[in-house]
């Protein structure tokens, strides 16, 4: 295998690639754009960092020779997955070899705030005296509230309890009743806002945590909080937190993350002398983070040479060719059975039930139960969960997995059904493939379903009345939203008329004012937004 390293690798990991006797290594740190088009069909597989992009345009200038791209670090935002994947290329990334040391840097975030410490040095660097102007604040009993108990999550709550800190985190995606192993009290999130000393965020940027920490949030929290931000740009309301800092509410904040990066440096945030602390993206930036992300990668590259197994691919299961030409339906079916259920089930979940009917029974269906929690943990993560992680990132959140083959009376020649169990009760979802590939959703609880599980969907519980469904057409028009596809359903043998489903595929996402919006609508009960 020709393998292409265009961004550098760690000493250690270029040592084990160049002694593989099947492995041939070309390193070149710096290649312009115009070059690595150039010569990027010489090689069987590409090594890249953050710098070099291997956008649509690159990818779709490859043949067939190369094979693989593999992302030493964790975000894979300068690869184009889809294009990736519709030209049968594996994408794999290294996803937990830097979760150390990005815990590490909340907590030297942690430090410098409530010492004050980038502000003494600079004031002792101007050759200033200034002992009173710098008093800090104690950390040992302090609440300190963690958003999102992932990986990340999790080391920087073991290090906190280390300093004596008082813990409470919020997951919604933790059951209160798992055993975490580490004394921290699982609590709502408005809890978090209202008894935390210092916050930090551990979460993905989704339509859900964009601006999570923000002014209503803000509004919640003690005077002199502390807000730290080693996740993703975004989740923290830049504009908002300089109004706090201005009124009292907020004692400081330190943001590795922004919300463009670079940042705008004529942002008011940088105003803020003595409130805010910034680091320029430094959370994996280690001797040791980036020696095992080398080595992480070089491992994963040899074992694919030597036995063709695939680890932490982003966008496949470890399986030979054959085999996924005949699942590659049913695994994407099973996907997006997941990610609908991680983005409607916000309850601590306890177990995930996979149920199997038809002909898809007599395949192997460990690769399509590993396929629907990838689907399902996705949307909750901020670390990438692959094929490979994602049973573990389940076990470690305490949720049990079950995989059944059962007969079924539905009218399917194959039939796939997701169950939750969750604290607030049971959910499910099953689903088919019509003609050769499509994936349809065919009965959500107790409603029978005909839904294209494709872009926008608007999931809503609304009075079983006229006029309903002009009134939603109307809403939505009236923001120049278009309808692509509706479906209603009524429950399944039930005498129930008071309420039904509307499922309304839109062209376009639609925002967190329009759907407030149509919630407040008295005919509607419930409203959803699903993005596939």
């Amino acid at each position: 295998m020709k393998i292409l390293i265009t961004d550098g690798l760690s000493k250690e990991g270029l040592e084990l690639l160049s002694q593989h006797p099947n492995i041939e290594v070309d390193l070149r740190k710096k290649i312009e754009r115009k070059e690595l088009k150039k010569i990027i069909n010489n090689y069987n597989a590409v090594i890249i960092r953050s710098a070099t992009k291997m956008d649509k345009e690159i990818i779709e200038s490859l043949n067939d020779n190369l094979k693989l791209i593999g992302r030493a670090g964790i975000g894979v935002d300068n690869v184009d997955v889809r294009a990736a994947s519709k030209k049968g290329i594996i994408v794999m990334n290294t996803p937990s070899a830097n979760a150390i040391t990005t815990a590490e840097h909340t907590i030297a975030l942690l430090f410098s705030l409530a010492r004050n410490t980038p502000q003494a040095y600079r004031s002792m660097k101007e050759k200033k005296w200034e002992r009173s102007s710098f008093q800090g604040t104690e950390l040992y009993g302090k609440t300190f509230g963690i958003i999102g108990l992932g990986n990340i999550g999790r080391l920087v709550a073991e290090r906190a309890v280390g300093l004596r800190m008082k813990v409470i985190a919020h997951d919604p995606y933790i059951s209160k009743d798992i055993k975490l192993n580490i004394p921290v009290e699982l609590v709502e999130m408005d809890e978090i806002f209202k008894r935390s000393d210092v916050i930090t965020v551990h979460t993905p940027l989704t339509a859900g945590t964009r601006d999570l920490i923000s002014k209503g949030s803000i509004d919640l929290m003690k005077n002199g909080v502390i807000i730290i931000n080693c996740a993703r740009g975004g989740i923290v309301n830049e504009k908002d937190i300089v109004e706090g800092i201005k009124k009292g509410k907020i004692g400081g904040v330190a943001l590795d993350v922004f919300e463009s990066e670079p940042p705008d440096f004529k942002s008011p945030i940088f105003n803020q002398d003595n409130k805010i602390i910034f680091t320029p993206h430094l959370g994996a930036s280690t001797q040791e983070a980036q020696m095992k992300v080398g080595i992480a990668m070089a491992e994963q590259i040899i074992e694919y040479v030597n036995d063709g197994v695939v680890t932490n691919a982003v966008n496949m299961h470890s399986m030979s060719h054959d085999i996924l030409t005949e699942m590659q339906p049913f695994l994407e079916l099973s996907e997006k059975l997941g990610n609908f259920m991680g983005q409607i089930c916000k309850s601590g979940v306890k177990e995930i039930i996979l149920e199997y009917s038809g002909n898809v029974s007599e395949m192997n269906v460990a690769p399509l139960t590993v396929s629907a929690l990838k689907g399902y943990l996705s949307p909750i993560m901020s670390a990438p969960v692959t094929y490979v992680n994602a049973p573990l990132i389940a076990e470690e959140r305490g949720i049990k997995l079950k995989e059944a083959k059962v007969t079924s009376e539905e009218d399917f020649s194959s039939l796939v059904t997701l169950i939750i169990k969750s604290e607030s009760g049971d959910f499910s979802v099953s689903g088919s493939i019509f003609g050769k590939k499509e994936p349809r959703f065919t009965k959500l609880n107790q409603h029978t379903i005909d839904v294209i599980p494709k872009g926008n969907v608007l999931i809503i519980e609304n009075d079983d009345k006229p006029g309903v469904i002009g009134l939603l057409g109307d809403a939505l028009g009236k923001r120049n939203i278009n309808i692509g596809r509706l479906y209603l359903s009524r429950k399944n043998n039930s005498t129930d008329t008071e309420s039904a489903l509307a499922f309304i595929s839109v062209d376009s996402p639609v925002s967190e004012e329009t759907l407030e919006n149509i919630a407040n609508l008295p005919q509607v009960k419930s409203i959803e937004q699903v993005i596939f």
